[in-house]
């Protein structure tokens, strides 16, 4: 899928990553544009933070990730050594992960590991990268943010360790933005404080943010494209406005069927579900991943998929036409 996006900060064509006898990543193609936010969305195992940890190369030793291409503001990322990018890791793309706790070192403090960020890339002195870190957590909601430098990890909330993390991230000033589940360990109320300071943050500075998540009302708010993944492919991609519109692809459907939709959705009505779990797929597999849980494959399915256009700069990989669901209700 070749996503029209004009000058995109991050292009992904085609990245293959495989652990073994599972090839985590199939074949993914997407792009990001400045002061756009981009929802990766699926399941988990369906490949989503592999992805993300390919463009960070972050990856665990030893795995290796192939693509077409893999560029951010029209650098190679695969021609980098990991010197290179580590210059532009926590510098021009930054990344939020889901669990701060594990994520935030517990035996330095706050600013302690804030500064480090802008001190390296910046050349900062400590006073001035700990001034910076004030403005953040400032901006970020936290209050008292001078004392907030001076604590550890474990002092603070879940709620606040997550804004420390989001803080952390815009210390440099970032052209990307990736943002993965950065609200799964939260309570309902504040995983809604946090996607709106991300909604504002990405407003006003114009960051080009990719995030990760599995709750579709999360991008039906945040996002203006979707790409949908499963088993390590992206399945559907468009606009959030053209594939909630007209969701084309079988697991996509399925996807929206299990949200209850105000106003429709009676009380006690069952809503619906997808049977079975996101299959391993191991390295050469061929057809579609989603096969064995949809109700309406056929043994063509075990062929080559082939990409469709839904419409406009909608696309998905299935041998269904795009009309397939108004046919079979016909």
């Amino acid at each position: 899928m070749t996503p029209v996006v004009p000058d995109p900060v991050l292009s992904v064509a085609n990245l293959r990553v495989s652990f073994g006898q599972t090839e985590a990543a199939r074949g993914v193609t997407l792009a990001v544009a400045r002061g756009e936010t981009h929802c990766l969305v699926g399941e988990s195992g369906c490949g989503k933070s592999v992805t993300a940890l390919s463009v960070m190369n972050l990856l665990p030793r030893g795995i290796a990730r192939t693509a077409d291409h893999l560029r951010f503001q029209g650098q190679d990322l695969l021609g980098m050594s990991e010197r290179q990018t580590a210059r532009l890791r926590g510098d021009k793309m930054a990344m939020i992960f889901q669990e701060p706790m594990t994520s935030l070192n517990p035996a330095y403090t706050i600013g302690s590991q804030m500064s480090e960020v802008f001190e390296r890339h910046r050349g900062a002195t400590r006073r001035q990268a700990m001034d910076r870190a004030a403005e953040l957590l400032a901006r970020v909601g936290i209050t008292a943010p001078g004392m907030r430098l001076g604590q550890y990890p474990h002092q603070l909330s879940g709620g606040l360790r997550q804004r420390v993390m989001i803080a952390m991230a815009l210390m440099c000033d970032p052209e990307l933005l990736i943002a993965d589940e950065p609200t799964t360990a939260l309570d309902v109320t504040v995983q809604a404080q946090i996607l709106r300071l991300l909604q504002k943050l990405q407003q006003e500075l114009g960051l080009a943010l990719l995030l990760i998540t599995h709750d579709l009302g999360v991008v039906a708010r945040m996002a203006q494209r979707v790409s949908v993944m499963y088993a390590g492919e992206v399945v559907e991609t468009g606009t959030v406005a053209e594939v909630f519109a007209a969701p084309t692809h079988p697991y996509t459907r399925g996807l929206l069927d299990c949200i209850p939709v105000p106003g429709m959705t009676r009380a006690g009505e069952p809503l619906g579900n997808i049977p079975g779990v996101v299959p391993r797929i191991a390295p050469g597999f061929i057809g579609c991943g989603f096969r064995d849980r949809c109700t309406l494959a056929m043994p063509e399915c075990a062929q080559t998929m082939p990409l469709r256009n839904a419409g406009g700069d909608h696309f998905y990989l299935c041998r269904l036409p795009p009309d397939w669901k108004r046919a079979a209700a016909a």
